[in-house]
């Protein structure tokens, strides 16, 4: 019955439905941890990562993070650094638990500790894929795609380093991928630390496209970082240069151990998280020796090789547990801390679908604050997928409708509008609180069909891959939005035009 026709009978028209209001943008997890370890035995892991850089000490190749260490009471030789606990324990006195992190639009600012939950998309690969143009080389085009893809959907809050755009020259690909993030998104953006040069270069740039002074720049914190160990017990020089740089500027360097279980880690899950923290530790010395108090953030990438091929394996049951154990680990020093999804398939399947899923629920129950390659990762970090970029996004929305909870006041329990309306053996169809929740009840998807099999059929047969090829289709259909302001841009843009004559920055310190 349309309006004119309510109207004609005297009838009131029915109110248009409300709008779905859902909040994505700062999440809490609302999981209980799980522990893998007991308390002694996590007590004894930390204990043996400490005694690690004591008598083993960490190699590290800069000779300037050498002599901050020194210059802090490590005892150095040649390129080995033996670091004390006390210096360990002053570092975590300053560390900070906190860390306000500021985007380009306040209303996505997010604040990592404890509790807190951000998720990335995929991040590092040298490789782009969807169901169009099959696998490649990742391009400029790949890197702008993905940033507005992750741009779109409010369960990503922080940017990733997607895909390494090869059409870039590696001299100026910092321009291009920070102009990148600072146009297409506002938010809070991923800056390389390949070197001071590129670094000092990445800072600017964000000043001028946040209209910030020096100052401001250094007091809040506008970016982040990841910084690699190269497992084991090595720190190489951009990396230590990183932290270095990052931790001067008030920026955010997240620190994230490599370590697979069986090749560059002990086998088993308790020595391979041993040796992580260890390496945490030695990385979040040198920040804090930089730097006190600079914002630092507890991380680990563990899992297994496959031990018939020695291929990184991802999502598998001990890649879960070495997860609960690293944030039992962040716990006991009480630091946000990041962890990792990811899957080592070749395409978007079903195999892809239950190794990201695993993973992602080893950081959820392990308490994870930032969560890394959520979506979107393929081939153990060599490809990032279009399709699996939408079919993972499906995955998080709903974990982020967990994360909102539910109530179950009288107008949620419904006796007055639901139970007492309905009579034995009927339906809730048209019930009054059905009629007033239905269009906001539920989560709607974005590419999962619910409908049955000859509907499915008549809808043209299109598998979960199919229906997200057409989800980013559409996203990337639509206009390109602007996040800077003309003169911000023109800043931007005439800093970039200037470095690149000058010969712009190569990827060393």
């Amino acid at each position: 019955m349309g309006t004119r026709e309510r109207r004609r009978r005297g009838q009131r028209p029915a109110p248009a439905p409300a709008a779905r209001q859902v909040n994505y943008r700062q999440l809490r997890n609302p999981f209980p941890v799980m522990e893998v370890f007991s308390a002694d035995e996590i007590a004894e892991m930390h204990e043996t990562a400490l005694r690690t850089l004591e008598e083993l000490g960490m190699r590290v190749l800069l000779p300037e993070a050498r002599r901050i260490y020194a210059a802090g009471g490590a005892r150095v030789t040649e390129e080995m650094v033996f670091i004390g606990r006390e210096m360990v324990e002053a570092a975590l006195a300053t560390a900070p638990r906190a860390i306000h992190c500021r985007a380009g639009d306040p209303g996505r600012d997010l604040t990592l500790e404890l509790s807190a939950l951000a998720f990335q998309p995929g991040a590092g690969a040298p490789h782009a894929m969807d169901l169009r143009r099959g696998r490649r080389p990742a391009t400029g085009s790949d890197y702008a795609d993905y940033t507005r893809i992750a741009h779109h959907y409010d369960v990503f809050q922080m940017m990733s380093p997607s895909v390494e755009p090869q059409d870039q020259p590696t001299h100026l690909r910092h321009y291009f991928t920070a102009r990148t993030q600072f146009t297409l998104t506002d938010k809070f953006p991923f800056l390389f630390a390949r070197g001071t040069p590129q670094t000092r270069d990445n800072f600017e740039m964000l000043r001028l496209a946040r209209g910030l002074s020096e100052e401001e720049f250094t007091e809040g914190v506008h970016s982040y970082t990841i910084i690699n160990t190269n497992s084991p017990r090595t720190l190489d020089v951009p990396m230590a240069q990183g932290l270095i740089d990052f931790a001067r500027a008030g920026q955010l360097a997240i620190v994230t151990p490599f370590t697979l279980m069986g090749a560059m880690a002990p086998i088993t899950v308790a020595g391979a998280i041993t040796l992580s923290h260890a390496e945490n530790l030695a990385a979040l010395t040198l920040s804090q020796l930089a730097r006190p108090g600079a914002p630092i953030c507890y991380g680990t990438f563990t899992s297994n090789v496959d031990m018939r091929s020695g291929a990184p394996a991802f999502g598998t049951p001990a890649h879960f547990q070495a997860s609960l154990a690293a944030g039992q680990l962040a716990r006991h020093l009480g630091l946000p801390w990041r962890s990792a999804a990811g899957s080592a398939s070749p395409l978007n399947d079903v195999q892809a679908a239950n190794e990201n899923q695993l993973g992602l629920w080893g950081c959820l129950l392990g308490g994870a604050t930032v969560v890394i390659h959520a979506a979107g990762w393929l081939e153990g970090g060599l490809s990032v997928s279009y399709e699996k970029l939408i079919t993972d996004t499906e995955v998080l929305n709903m974990v982020a409708e967990l994360c909102a909870g539910t109530r179950a006041g009288r107008d949620q329990i419904g006796f007055a509008e639901a139970l007492s309306k309905v009579a034995p053996s009927g339906h809730f169809f048209d019930a009054p609180q059905t009629m007033a929740r239905y269009a906001t009840e539920f989560y709607e998807p974005l590419v999962h069909d619910y409908a049955n099999f000859g509907t499915w059929q008549e809808r043209g047969s299109l598998d979960a891959s199919q229906r997200a090829t057409l989800v980013w289709e559409e996203i990337l259909a639509r206009p390109r939005a602007q996040h800077l302001p003309p003169e911000r841009l023109a800043a931007l843009d005439a800093f970039i035009a200037r470095r690149s004559a000058e010969g712009g920055a190569p990827p060393e310190s």
